[in-house]
């Protein structure tokens, strides 16, 4: 679900950050003069809009930017936050960003709308919503939210995972009070405005909290009926998806290079995503980066890797929830086929 930075105006402008050694002079330059950062090749100029400031689940693709991993693939690499990230799938859609970094939800919900998007792979494997309570607060479970306060980022795919885990507790939306907070989750939970906060991050809310001195628990919501689903996926729209597979096929085989790498080099990668990011609060994003490279890979599978059972049985949950219609073409959702062949990349650590 879409995070729109609340952060200071400067992680608000259009940041670039170009692969190769060319830098700037590549990003001034039209798209068909772009000069190759290594031996002078002309490169494919591509543009990738991410989903928040750069942070711990972008460390891959910030290791393989600083290395020239996308420029041995013959790319020039335009990686930037977009100033309004919830528009995202809509600029893929319609070509004016090659890549971009949305969700699973997100991407059910932009094709409903006739939104030309696919994902051609899964960034991170597994959900890493839950709801944040106080660790002392007494609740361990949803039914202990009854005639409780929740905030919610007013987001309502979020609200329909609230609904299924009350359910499947006993509850129901009525027993709780919800109060749309934005993301001003941490401050809402820490300060007594709500008991809980829905929509926070086990890899980032979490250690903002705990960071303030304000020990958290939190209810994770595939444990409390919401299927597993994709939380992070890499989108492309389909025309590109279709017609230029091969650029597809390359910009993910630099990724997936940069995210092993990562796995293997954790302060490898942080050094990388200062470097672009120079405000980034490295200690929150080192904290962040233990706990979700497990999740790049979680289930033993390579990283990337989509499954059908999984797309399918989350739309499912989505059409049962009235968020998507029914007879939406779950399968023209994702392409599973433009991965490179596990092992075809060798992380490199250091």
């Amino acid at each position: 679900m879409p995070r729109v930075p609340s952060l200071p105006s400067p992680r608000l402008s259009r940041r670039r950050v170009v692969a190769g050694a060319a830098g700037a002079a590549l990003a001034a330059l039209p798209a068909d003069r772009a000069v190759g950062a290594r031996g002078g090749a002309q490169e494919t100029p591509v543009t990738l809009a991410l989903d928040w400031y750069p942070n711990a689940n972008h460390a891959g693709l910030y290791l393989a930017l600083e290395r020239g991993w996308f420029a041995d693939e013959g790319l020039a690499v335009d990686a930037y936050t977009p100033s309004d990230p919830t528009t995202v799938l809509q600029t893929v859609g319609a070509g004016r960003d090659t890549f971009g970094i949305s969700y699973q939800t997100d991407v059910l919900l932009a094709r409903a709308a006739g939104v030309p998007v696919v994902s051609v792979a899964a960034l991170v494997q597994q959900p890493l919503l839950g709801i944040m309570v106080l660790a002392d607060s007494g609740i361990v479970r949803p039914a202990d939210l009854r005639g409780k306060t929740v905030a919610s980022p007013g987001i309502p795919s979020q609200e329909a995972f609230l609904a299924t885990m009350l359910e499947t507790d006993g509850l129901g939306m009525a027993d709780v009070e919800l109060v749309n907070v934005g993301f001003d989750l941490v401050p809402a939970v820490i300060s007594g405005r709500a008991d809980g906060a829905l929509g926070a991050y086990w890899t980032h809310e979490t250690i903002l909290a705990e960071r303030e001195g304000y020990p958290v628990s939190l209810l994770r919501v595939e444990e409390w009926g919401v299927p597993p689903y994709y939380e992070l996926v890499l989108v492309a729209s389909e025309q590109t998806a279709a017609d230029d597979a091969e650029t597809v096929r390359r910009f993910l085989a630099a990724a997936r290079r940069g995210y092993e790498a990562a796995a293997a080099a954790p302060a490898a990668a942080l050094d990388a995503l200062a470097a672009a990011s120079p405000d980034l609060d490295r200690a929150v994003e080192e904290e962040g980066l233990a706990l979700v490279i497990p999740a790049w890979t979680a289930g033993g599978v390579a990283f990337g890797t989509q499954e059908p059972a999984r797309w399918d049985a989350y739309a499912t949950w989505m059409t049962e929830r009235g968020l998507i219609p029914t007879g939406l073409d779950v399968a023209a959702a994702y392409r599973a086929d433009l991965l490179p062949t596990v092992g075809a990349a060798t992380p490199e650590a250091g």
